[in-house]
């Protein structure tokens, strides 16, 4: 029988922390067992913890942690199909599978997350425009409804199952496995172009202009900027690179990358990020490129920040929020970020974590996130409680334009605004009914977001 531990728990963003009974199964029937603890009523699945908010959290409620479930099961040389439990980490698949000619179709900013986790949150990474969401590539998955009863869910089978379940944040069961389709590379780089933007408007005529030509595309953003440097970017655009494209010193094309790590030891002072350091950081990054193309590694292109060891520490014991919101193509995307741009730059409200992307079209997941236009992604500390209210304003500018909030990063939204940024919500709620008739997955944000 596995037994829980009372534990203190926190998303990435350190922001909320709840005390949950957490389990740790080693095997199918202890997630079984898992469920129907009577020590607790709900239950919801936790990888490795990097959803920023109270996704996988369960206020005085079951949270049951998959890392032990973390096992390749099968891999399909020829056609590189994968089958995997689903604590297997992307940085496990990236270890075993690029040295063998495959890499992962769809990562997110960090490779330290769970497949199971990245098909709860349908995941998406700099290439959305172009390929979509981590979803497009799961061909089908094995779920544990409340029962303890396994099915199979995929585009054939359990259709309306397998679409509740794309981010579905944990809601309709527990994955246990997926299937999924790696892609062949021929290197373990990428040809980087590095293109600098004076403001906003020349940020979006480039997205505009070159998007359809490369793979990869991301933009860091100077979200502090004011006049004429609103916006100010620097565009990071790529594509796999193949052997040929590499110098004649570069003789292993799969070398692993010697990336320097760096471990944050404690949690940063809370004056240490303000609107004038950052905005000083921010400067100087901007400063440090110049336009050009060259070759860098894989981590240094789409995991930088997974080489220093907690950096959420940096934001202090107060925490931070991720706020990543996505504006659709036909509503005036650039308005609606520029409004985002200019709140946060005349309330000082620091952040020098900023991303803006372009995203291609949604697909049918019912609480999937991206939608055909622009989004952009923020990371403000918690210095004090005057920040609740200004989440809710930036909520009202993006419902405005027709957007929505990223419920993988969020932690402060209420159901009304979540009720009409997703208009799918009921039909998942209807079908979450049917797989769940008991109510046993649920955690504190499906609480918050009214779906249980």
């Amino acid at each position: 029988m596995v037994k829980p531990v009372k534990k203190t728990m926190a998303g990435w963003g350190n922001f909320p922390k709840e005390d949950c009974f957490v389990y740790q199964p080693e095997k199918r029937n202890d997630v079984k067992e898992s469920i129907h603890s009577k020590d607790v009523e709900t239950s919801i699945a936790y990888g490795l913890g990097r959803s920023y908010g109270d996704t996988s959290l369960n206020k005085d409620q079951g949270v049951i942690r998959f890392d032990k479930l973390n096992h390749l099961l099968a891999f399909d040389e020829a056609s590189g199909i994968l089958t995997c439990e689903a604590g297997v980490s992307l940085a496990d698949i990236i270890d075993v599978f690029l040295p063998r000619g495959y890499f992962l179709p769809v990562t997110p900013g960090t490779k330290l997350v769970t497949v199971g986790g990245a098909i709860a949150n349908d995941v998406h990474g700099k290439n959305h425009h172009v390929d979509g969401c981590f979803s497009e590539f799961v061909t089908s998955m094995e779920l544990m409804l409340a029962s303890g009863k396994v099915i199979t869910c995929s585009r054939e089978e359990n259709t309306e199952t397998f679409w509740a379940t794309i981010g579905g944040i944990g809601l309709t069961g527990m994955i246990l496995q997926a299937t999924l389709q790696l892609i062949p590379v021929e290197t373990s780089y990428i040809k980087a172009t590095y293109e600098k933007a004076r403001n906003l408007d020349e940020a979006f005529n480039k997205f505009v202009e070159n998007d359809a030509n490369y793979k990869y595309s991301v933009a860091w953003i100077d979200c502090l900027g004011t006049g004429d440097s609103l916006g100010r970017s620097v565009l990071m655009r790529g594509e796999h690179a193949t052997k040929q494209e590499l110098p004649a010193k570069i003789y292993e094309p799969f070398k692993k990358a010697k990336n320097l790590s760096v471990k944050m030891p404690i949690n940063a002072p809370g004056f240490a990020l303000n609107y004038w350091s950052i905005s000083a950081f921010n400067k100087l990054y901007y400063a440090s490129f110049k336009n050009e193309t060259k070759l860098v590694d894989l981590t240094s292109f789409f995991h930088p920040l997974d080489a220093i060891d907690d950096w959420n520490k940096l934001y202090g014991k107060k925490g931070f929020v991720q706020y990543q919101a996505v504006f659709p193509k036909g509503n005036h995307p650039k308005e609606g970020i520029r409004k985002l741009l200019e709140r946060l730059s005349s309330e000082k409200r620091s952040s020098f974590l900023a991303v803006l992307k372009s995203s291609g079209k949604a697909n049918e997941g019912l609480l999937s996130f991206p939608m055909e236009g622009y989004t952009l992604a923020l990371d403000i500390p918690i210095k004090d409680d005057s920040l609740f209210p200004f989440l809710k304003e930036l909520d009202e500018i993006v419902l405005s334009y027709g957007g929505r909030v990223y419920l993988a990063k969020d932690s402060t939204m209420d159901a009304e605004t979540f009720k009409k940024m997703y208009p799918n919500w009921e039909r998942f709620k209807e079908i979450k009914q049917t797989l769940d008739p008991d109510g046993r997955f649920a955690s504190s944000m499906s609480k918050r977001l009214g779906l249980t």
